[in-house]
């Protein structure tokens, strides 16, 4: 007789019991391997234990009326990486690979945030800081749930995406996303969004620290600050913590 078992769990980390059975073999995944030119080598990867991370597409960072285009940085350039995500994120989605929206979003009371990181962008403490009303908008800056924390509108969100609220330049301080990756199986993970030698390289480090491949899309990411910083991370990435490639390189190879 077949025996009806229910599942604990999100698979493939997943248990199926009932009274008597506790059944932890788990799901497999079934391989959906591409070959993929990076900077340095030709990669072998499993699609199936894949996410991509997109780090901080937000209003705050990227629109023309966020803070930091408040504060005199020219976002143009946090801009670029939006034409080639809107083509690229589509075809992960067919292709099953999560995708994941980092973003900076603090607590309204902001208790989890430190005189330090307040500092970074308002030295005097009377500018405009994390939690200050924008002048244009009137959304507190990098507040959870406001407009200035939000994804662009140029960037579809779908009910399957994940959304995981940060709040230091890493992904990973004391945010779930660790969890979320290891209940999921991922254990190779696409890197875009901004700031490309902040945010998206403080995550980068820390997740290959946490012992995930780590591939950063060069033209899905991108930076406001001096193009030496853009190199350092381009050279930093492939020197130490995993690889470069660019976004027609993963389509090229989902489609193979």
């Amino acid at each position: 007789m077949t025996r009806s078992l229910r599942t604990l769990g999100v698979p493939p980390n997943a248990w199926a019991v009932d009274a008597e059975i506790a059944d932890l073999t788990r799901p497999a995944i079934t391989p959906h391997v591409i070959t993929l030119p990076t900077e340095t080598k030709k990669l072998h990867l499993d699609l199936a234990k894949a996410a991509i991370l997109v780090i901080d597409m937000q209003n705050d960072f990227c629109h023309p009326e966020g803070w930091l285009a408040h504060i005199g940085v020219d976002v143009t350039p946090a801009r670029t990486p939006i034409e080639p995500l809107q083509a690229l994120l589509p075809e992960l989605r067919r292709a099953s690979v999560p995708v994941i929206w980092v973003n900076w979003g603090n607590r309204p009371d902001l208790l989890n945030i430190s005189p330090a990181a307040l500092h970074v962008y308002n030295p005097t403490g009377d500018g405009v800081g994390l939690g200050d009303p924008l002048p244009s908008r009137g959304a507190p800056v990098l507040t959870v749930g406001s407009w200035a924390a939000a994804v662009v509108d140029e960037l579809e969100q779908t009910p399957e995406d994940i959304c995981v609220d940060k709040y230091r330049m890493s992904g990973f301080w004391d945010t779930p996303l660790d969890s979320i990756l290891r209940n999921l199986g991922k254990t190779t993970l696409f890197f875009g969004g901004v700031n490309a030698d902040q945010c998206v390289m403080a995550t980068l480090q820390d997740a290959n620290f946490l012992g995930y491949d780590c591939i950063l899309l060069k033209d899905c990411t991108a930076t406001t600050s001096p193009d030496y910083c853009w190199q350092a991370t381009l050279y930093n990435v492939k020197q130490c913590f995993g690889f470069v490639t660019d976004s027609q390189a993963v389509l090229a190879g989902i489609k193979a």
